[in-house]
């Protein structure tokens, strides 16, 4: 079993403090959602954690099994088994989807343990398959006109094939319709067990009646303020964060 421990971290960018405190711990074999209104931090998040070079880390420690990641490059984050996937995937124009993730894989293997080009096919078509994704996306240019739902499923057939031990999903969901949505949420699931944990930032319940999180963190003001099973989502859904809010006794601005 792995764990991904966050613990007090704070973070600015261009000196304006957005995280003041986040502490969560996750381990393998269970999934986390991150639910909050906008601009509490929620991306800020899973951008500190992998590494973004516009987010500085004034306080705190990001620690997988014990190592502190901060202290890593962002590659070395990857290869540690930390896996990002974001509302908007760079493109990238001359790379193929099967030469990006082949590269991807064989970064985190040893010189004498690199993937057979066999085996890495064979890997590729099964996980194609689970995505109800045509053979030729595999020869297309990296995300280079891709449809936000075919970048969406991009991302997670990366997730499948690289394999990490810590996934953060940053509003997978938006913008997909019903049926990509299922699509999507049927590649995590099948990631689910005792190698694997997951992190997903959503503002929306409908995602997580496709894949039901082990524990629920409520995000304001850069905070983690709540913390609960699939049920505090489904509370949300009916009160909304106002509520909540005024619970707790925070005085909170929902953005519109």
């Amino acid at each position: 079993m792995s764990v991904l421990e966050v613990k007090d971290l704070h973070v600015s960018i261009e000196g304006k403090e957005i995280l003041k405190g986040v502490d969560l711990t996750m381990k393998t074999n269970e999934i986390h959602a991150i639910m909050g209104p906008n601009g509490t931090g929620k991306s800020t998040l899973a951008a500190a954690i992998m590494g973004h070079p516009s987010f500085e880390v004034t306080q705190g420690e990001v620690l997988l099994d014990g190592v502190n990641v901060l202290e890593l490059a962002v590659d070395e984050r990857a290869r540690a088994g930390l896996f990002l996937a974001v509302q908007y995937p760079s493109e990238i124009a001359g790379v193929t989807n099967a030469e990006f993730m082949r590269a991807a894989i064989n970064a985190r293997r040893e010189d004498d343990d690199k993937i057979s080009v066999l085996k890495f096919i064979k890997k590729l078509d099964e996980k194609m398959s689970i995505l109800d994704m045509p053979e030729e996306m595999a020869e297309r240019y990296l995300n280079e006109g891709f449809s936000g739902g075919e970048k969406k499923r991009n991302e997670i057939l990366q997730l499948l094939m690289i394999e990490p031990t810590f996934a953060i999903l940053d509003e997978i969901d938006s913008g997909l319709d019903i049926d990509a949505l299922q699509v999507v949420s049927k590649g995590v699931n099948a990631m689910r067990g005792e190698g694997f944990g997951a992190l997903i930032i959503t503002h929306y319940q409908r995602l997580l009646n496709y894949i039901t999180p082990d524990v629920v963190h409520i995000m304001m003001d850069g905070r983690v303020v709540k913390t609960g099973g699939a049920e505090l989502a489904k509370r949300l859904e009916e009160e909304g964060y106002k509520g909540l809010s005024e619970e707790l006794g925070l005085q909170i601005t929902i953005e519109e």
